[in-house]
Parts: structure tokens; C-alpha cells; sequence
């Protein structure tokens, strides 16, 4: 294969809940998109569900619909389907990322981790969620990485993974305000440490609702928005482009091309009109 064909999705927030069908008519609306222009692959970086933990048949749901695509679809979990992970600094999440949710996301999706091979590159997918909180599967992701990462043999590497690793540098400064936006530290530094012995090309993510696409050194950093809903800036600075969207990708050996699209439809749910309070 000399050409490997990706579209990125986010954040979906998927519920059954009628309060939440506008988030569904925009699933829909992605759905359709992929439909027309087909690509190899569709990822979901994760937030698949709109309350996973709370509500398992949000998971479910989710499933039903991103099985209905017209394409292959590979999974990550997102905060809102297996919890959060704690941080150095702040609060710790009221609902945290455990084993007992991790598991809950196996049965009703799938894989947390994976890796595979296109079009001359390496792709890895990663759990975000367990980073930081020295469950069993932790430390079993960073082995399994460890041992996919030494047989790249020399291929530029696409990551993808639910939270971004970073602002603007590896080094950061947590705050109480950031800690829960990023990859939180230690784990960060000792993820960044691992992949610093390939070609990291590409790091694309979710979680922050805003599309951003900048380059550190020699990799590119995209964010892809959530394809359900924005955040007010009463709730959330702007950081990149507050929009629905996905993010479409051409992999050819040692090349790649970023396109960030609006399937046709797609509208700009606000959360607060979700959560029903007034701006």
C-alpha cells in the first residue's frame, strides 16, 4: 500500500437520551461525510460516550452507531468513557479512571491499545486514561509499548491518544486549571522519553473541543475538535478554533497531508444548551 487514507473523529459524547439527539444528528452527519469520501480507516480518539461511567448504555450506544459506519473504525477511551486519570496538582476526578471501568470499555468496544503498519508508517494507538494512575494495566500499556516501539524498524510513527501530550513544549507547567487537559506529569515526560527513540511524525488527539495544529521540533501536534459539541468560553478558554469537525489524513511513505474539515450539516452545539443553562 502507497497510500493509507485516515479521517480522525472526537469526542462524539454519544447518549440514547433524547436531550442529546442534537449530538447524534451530528454523528450522523460526520457518518455520511465518511460515506462519500471513504477512507481506509476511521479513528475515534476517544469520549465515544456522552457519560459512559454513569451511564454503560451510552458505551453501547456508541458502539451500535460507530459500527454502522460505512468504513473500518478502530477505538481509544476518552475521561467520559473510562473516567480520569489523576494529576500532580488540582483536585483529584470525581470519577476516575479504574480497572473495573477500563474493563466495562473492553467488553462494550474493544481494544484501549494497538498498533499497526500502512503506507510505510507505524500507527499507535494508546490508553491516556490509565496514565498517572498505577493501576495493573499501566505499567502492562508501557511494557507492550516498549515492545511495539522496538520493532518500528526505522518507520515514521503517527500516535494517537485521547488527551494532547502538551500546550506548547513537553515541559509545561501544570496548573490546577491545565493539569486535566494534557497528558498529566510524570507519565508525560516518561511517554515523551519512549518515543523519543523513533521518528515521531504525528501526535493527533482530542479531549480539549478545539481544533489546533502546530509543529514542536519535528512533529506535528493536531488536535482534532469534538465532532458533538463546543464549549462556551465561560467554561473554557480559546485555545485553538472553537468548531465541530474531523480531521482527514493522506499517508504516503515518508510524506503526510493534514486537511481539517466541517462535514456538510454539522452544526456547533453548545454544551450549555446540553446541560441547559444560559450563556
Amino acid at each position: 500500500m502507497t497510500e493509507f487514507r485516515l479521517t480522525q473523529i472526537s469526542d462524539t459524547h454519544l447518549s440514547r437520551a433524547a436531550r442529546f439527539a442534537s449530538l447524534t444528528d451530528n454523528f450522523h452527519r460526520v457518518s455520511e461525510h465518511i460515506d462519500t469520501m471513504r477512507p481506509d480507516l476511521v479513528i475515534n480518539t476517544g469520549d465515544l460516550a456522552f457519560d459512559g461511567p454513569t451511564s454503560p448504555d451510552d458505551l453501547k450506544f456508541a458502539k451500535e452507531l460507530h459500527d454502522g459506519l460505512p468504513v473500518p473504525c478502530r477505538h481509544l477511551p476518552g475521561n467520559h468513557d473510562i473516567g480520569d486519570n489523576p494529576t500532580a496538582v488540582g483536585t483529584a476526578p470525581t470519577q476516575p479512571a479504574t480497572e473495573q471501568e477500563r474493563q466495562k470499555y473492553l467488553s462494550a468496544i474493544g481494544e484501549d491499545r494497538w498498533r499497526f503498519d500502512a503506507a510505510g508508517w507505524s500507527f499507535i494507538g494508546l490508553n491516556s486514561l490509565i496514565m498517572n494512575t498505577g493501576i495493573e494495566s499501566e505499567a502492562e500499556q508501557f511494557g507492550w509499548l516498549a515492545s511495539e516501539l522496538g520493532r518500528v524498524n526505522g518507520r515514521p510513527v503517527a500516535l494517537f491518544l485521547h488527551k494532547p501530550l502538551f500546550l506548547n513544549a513537553p515541559d509545561d507547567a501544570e496548573t490546577e486549571e491545565t493539569a486535566i487537559r494534557y497528558v498529566p506529569q510524570p507519565r508525560r515526560r516518561s511517554l515523551i522519553e519512549m518515543f523519543a527513540g523513533v521518528d515521531l511524525r504525528l501526535v493527533a488527539s482530542g479531549h480539549v473541543h478545539q481544533r489546533r495544529d502546530f509543529t514542536y521540533r519535528h512533529t506535528r501536534h493536531v488536535w482534532s475538535p469534538s465532532a458533538g459539541f463546543i464549549i462556551s468560553d465561560r467554561l473554557q478558554p480559546i485555545i485553538g478554533t472553537k468548531e465541530v469537525g474531523l480531521v482527514e489524513y493522506r499517508f504516503q511513505p515518508d510524506a503526510l497531508e493534514v486537511r481539517h474539515v466541517r462535514a456538510p450539516g454539522q452544526t456547533d452545539v453548545d454544551l450549555d444548551s446540553l446541560i441547559g443553562r444560559k450563556s
